[in-house]
């Protein structure tokens, strides 16, 4: 019985050093997430605002680009997954990944030729694990993206995709991240961003009183200007989504670890004194017998 309190006795030890960690964890995720959830929901009037100049060259000038054009003479498209480089976060990375696989075998019995380009330590360590060739990754800053890494791969992407054929053109941009819905709820998305294709034009655009515009310089050369603009900052965007989402992943699943290691110590606490009890009774037991064959 003894052994048994013993045993107890450690395993409530070990639960509440876990305990500790856990609650230090979910303190660190809360207090970052609020400002991950800013900066993320931050971008949104820079991002209607080039939206907005863009719909309105599309809507005035009668012209083309190639950001905006399907290419049919490559099958090759790149396929950006968005993970977490640390753990403790639920099944934040695991649900991206299998999204992606689901994603990459659908482009794949299309006759299309996946690349894959890896956010996060989650999804390099996957793909490594299987022996899945990755065409570039970046580590280190998924729960804090910077400008200039989103800045590196919008414009290794856009080079790609205007590249020819024969130097590695791809025709497709697919990404798998996700979205920050609020603090309970994070969705993942795929979302197609190359060819651009501008969905927020202004109604009033679209009218017959709307005002005729004149563009200095010409609507292309604005186009070159804006559009590599746009696609860099919805690859920003995407990345300040999914940091806001994987810290807000990692506080709920922290504080549900941090629940289940109270109901374990009250477990163990419990058979510890269950144990205690038992002890005490056979004590008592083998004193009275003893006191009775003395008496004899």
């Amino acid at each position: 019985m003894a052994g048994e309190q013993r045993i107890y006795k450690q395993k409530i030890r070990a639960t509440q050093t876990l305990e500790k960690v856990f609650s230090a964890m979910e303190l660190i995720a809360a207090s970052r997430v609020g400002r991950a959830r800013e900066r993320a929901l931050g971008q949104d009037p820079y991002t209607r605002a080039l939206t907005h100049s863009i719909a309105t060259v599309a809507a005035h000038a009668d012209e083309d680009h190639p950001l905006l054009n399907e290419r049919t003479d490559t099958n090759k498209v790149i396929l950006l997954i968005v993970t977490s480089d640390r753990g403790m976060a639920g099944a934040y990375s695991a649900s991206v990944l299998r999204e992606a696989d689901r994603l990459r075998q659908e482009l794949e019995e299309q006759g299309k030729e996946p690349l894959l380009y890896v956010f996060g330590r989650r999804g390099v360590s996957h793909y490594k694990f299987r022996g899945v060739e990755l065409a570039n990754s970046w580590t280190g800053e998924s729960d804090n993206p910077k400008s200039d890494t989103a800045h590196e791969i919008a414009s290794e992407f856009l080079d790609l995709f205007l590249a020819d054929a024969e130097h590695g053109g791809v025709s497709e941009l697919h990404v798998v991240y996700t979205r920050f819905e609020n603090m309970i709820t994070q969705t993942v998305e795929v979302r197609r961003m190359l060819p651009l294709v501008v969905v927020d034009q202004d109604e009033a655009a679209m009218q017959e009183e709307a005002p005729i515009y004149e563009f200095e310089p010409s609507p292309h050369e604005l186009f070159d200007a804006l559009l590599p603009m746009y696609v860099d900052q919805r690859i920003y965007s995407v990345l300040l989504m999914a940091a806001a989402s994987e810290l807000a992943s990692r506080q709920q699943a922290m504080h549900a670890a941090s629940e289940n290691a109270q109901e374990l110590i009250e477990d163990y606490t419990r058979l510890a004194n269950n144990a205690r009890q038992a002890e005490i009774t056979t004590e008592i037991t083998e004193i009275i017998s003893g006191a009775d064959s003395l008496g004899k």
